[in-house]
């Protein structure tokens, strides 16, 4: 691939999405304004949101700071967010986007994302066993096709549903999803999941591409022996080089920084690449997921009686 083709993955809708993003979880308002604005301005063209992460208004008044002083227009940079647990029922899909579209002052949403494939009460936060409600994923994505017909939502798709999940959906789907967005990085390759999304034309995504760092996560994946090596003999950055690996794999990367420099050196990925006989490494790297969704797990309350259960097996 030559560097202009590469900064893009064309979609089943038609649509390109930029190969890079900004992740926007754990960016803290009072930041993330300023994340963003250094990143439009270093190049980035796609920003990830999501209602939960509470920063869509802060990110809001970013992009309208960019737009109106012409660093970027609206129609160039690709803006995604996601529909929490508690709004799953299909009367609140739709006040859901609305509600994001408020926050973030635009129109329409380049992509939609299904969070997580389980659903909390109506109004409640966090995945606490007393506020879980029963599954209505196929209801649910009913009304996502409906913002999707709307024009509200340009594409739309799902986030942390393992490689069954996602094959049942594309069973129920009259709109196929665009995009599956999980946790995807040289430590957790999702193997599977990948050969599924080639098979069937959806593009996936990864967020956490460097182990999420500095959250609670504790992702130690920036220290793995191989990624280092490989980072050495290219005298790039271990981020550069999982970063890399990403869209040599064939998936766009979501790497998240509130620092202007990290932010830059995230985005220069495409002017060399790692040659075969070290990308060949990467396989033999013990795998492990890292945000494993302890917490939505209950015998009871929860659809998901165990983690095998919640990724059918991939963990």
């Amino acid at each position: 691939m030559d560097e202009e083709s590469e900064l893009y993955f064309e979609l089943n809708t038609g649509a390109k999405m930029p190969t890079v993003g900004l992740g926007t979880w754990k960016a803290p308002p009072g930041v993330v304004g300023e994340a963003v604005i250094a990143a439009v301005k270093a190049g980035y063209r796609h920003i990830d949101c999501a209602r939960v992460y509470d920063n869509e208004k802060e990110i809001g008044a970013a992009l309208k700071e960019v737009f109106s002083n012409g660093v970027v227009k609206r129609n160039e940079i690709w803006i995604t967010s996601k529909l929490w647990c508690s709004d799953h029922a299909p009367e609140d899909v739709s006040r859901a986007l609305s509600k994001s579209l408020e926050d973030l002052q635009l129109d329409y949403i380049d992509l939609y994302l299904v969070h997580w494939p389980f659903r909390t009460q109506p109004g409640s936060r966090g995945w606490d066993p007393d506020v879980m409600a029963p599954l209505c994923l196929s209801e649910t994505w009913t009304a996502m096709e409906g913002l999707y017909a709307s024009g509200q939502a340009r594409a739309i798709g799902v986030s942390n549903f393992s490689t069954k999940k996602l094959q049942d959906l594309l069973i129920y789907s009259k709109v196929p999803p665009a995009v599956v967005q999980v946790e995807c990085h040289p430590v957790w390759q999702q193997t599977a999941l990948h050969n599924l999304c080639k098979s069937t034309g959806v593009h996936l995504s990864a967020y956490s591409p460097l182990g999420s760092p500095g959250s609670w996560v504790k992702g130690e994946i920036l220290k793995e022996p191989i990624l280092l090596e490989v980072a050495e003999k290219l005298n790039k950055s271990p981020a550069q080089v999982a970063l890399r690996w990403g869209i040599q794999s064939g998936h766009s990367v979501l790497p998240k920084s509130v620092h202007e420099s990290r932010i830059k050196e995230n985005f220069s990925l495409f002017d060399w690449f790692i040659p075969p006989e070290l990308f060949s490494k990467f396989s033999a790297i013990h795998q492990q997921r890292l945000l494993r969704g302890d917490s939505a797990v209950h015998e009871s309350c929860s659809p998901y009686k165990s983690l095998e259960e919640l990724w059918d097996g991939e963990i």
